[in-house]
């Protein structure tokens, strides 16, 4: 099983659909010997998060939930706001959900590299 090493860029790229991309390639999907209960994937590493785009009205209207863990502690914010003040939660929590609800969901999710800008080499 060889590992290799993925460089996307997130510029100008919708986000549902990289996300997409990105889960595939963390699964593994691609290979000729994938099989779903073995972690096969990749190591992958998205740049420029900050510039994603996203479709239709969802800036103003896609809500993100999260909880704070005392009564009454729920808190939401637009999406908007969410990628002014960190752009890589956006897209690891989208990469996230289209993840399977399993025990390599977390070993999949630690192989994802996200960066604001671009990477110095």
């Amino acid at each position: 099983m060889i590992m290799k090493k993925h460089i996307i860029d997130a510029k100008n790229q919708i986000l549902g659909r990289m996300a997409v991309e990105v889960a595939n390639l963390l699964r593994g999907k691609g290979k000729a010997d994938f099989v779903p209960y073995l972690d096969m994937g990749d190591n992958v590493v998205v740049i420029n998060t900050d510039q994603i785009r996203v479709t239709g009205n969802k800036l103003k209207q896609k809500i993100y939930y999260r909880h704070t863990g005392y009564p009454g502690g729920i808190k939401e914010e637009v999406l908007e706001n969410l990628l002014k003040r960190d752009s890589r939660k956006v897209i690891k929590t989208a990469v996230y959900g289209m993840l399977p609800k399993n025990k390599l969901r977390d070993k999949f999710i630690k192989k994802l590299t996200l960066y604001k800008g671009e990477i110095s080499k």
